[in-house]
């Protein structure tokens, strides 16, 4: 597959958001920046897409991948959120957190079969939200590594999957310390009242700091 290097500053912007909403409408894989760390990215109702999407990641099918939207409004179409204040999400999205839900009977049965939950979040990223608005649903987003190794900050470090991907998007260096790679800050809310932090990731004081104060009980 050939690889397009291409650099998403302000005056290509509109054009990169075109050719990534073009290759995602056909089952394509691309790499992408986020607020957090470098993504590869997916049409997340696309099959063909998310089966490519595991392999270049040498992914297990048991490990779900988390989706992304636009708008917190846009949760609730594929993640039940009836037990969860809206204002909640608000506080919590857009940024480097991803909300675990019971997953509604929208989303593609391909991602994640061996579970009904969900991930899902909003990078507080404006190409990406850019390319979800164009596409019109959401991305199955995942760190730019093979299984199990490091995250990356910059594209160079993981030049070796670019040959399978169709694009990479580059938006520079991302950061430059061990508290950039750590990604996320993954949230269970998919018991009414309560939380159980999966990953502690970036954003945990904040995280937490917001859920208790709307009343939910930390689990473990």
């Amino acid at each position: 597959m050939m690889k397009t290097l291409f650099k998403t500053v302000l005056n290509q912007e509109l054009e990169a958001v075109r050719l990534a909403t073009n290759l995602l409408e056909n089952g394509q894989v691309i790499a992408v920046p986020t607020d957090t760390i470098y993504g590869l990215a997916c049409d997340v109702q696309n099959t063909k897409g998310l089966n490519s999407l595991y392999r270049i990641k040498k992914r297990d099918l048991n490990k779900p991948i988390a989706i992304c939207v636009d708008r917190v409004k846009d949760i609730s179409l594929w993640g039940i959120t009836d037990s969860i204040p809206y204002q909640l999400l608000d506080d919590l999205l857009p940024g480097p957190v991803t909300v675990v839900l019971n997953r509604t009977k929208y989303l593609n049965p391909a991602l994640n079969q061996h579970t009904n939950k969900v991930g899902i979040r909003i990078p507080d990223c404006e190409f990406i939200l850019s390319v979800i608005n164009k596409l019109g649903r959401p991305l199955a987003l995942t760190s730019a590594n093979i299984s199990n190794s490091s995250s990356c900050l910059s594209t160079e470090e993981f030049r070796p999957l670019w040959p399978q991907l169709a694009a990479v998007f580059d938006g520079g260096t991302l950061g430059n310390n061990l508290i950039e790679r750590l990604g996320s800050t993954v949230v269970d809310l998919s018991v009414n009242g309560q939380f159980t932090i999966i990953r502690k990731g970036s954003a945990l004081t904040e995280t937490v700091d917001i859920l208790l104060k709307y009343g939910l009980v930390m689990t473990v």
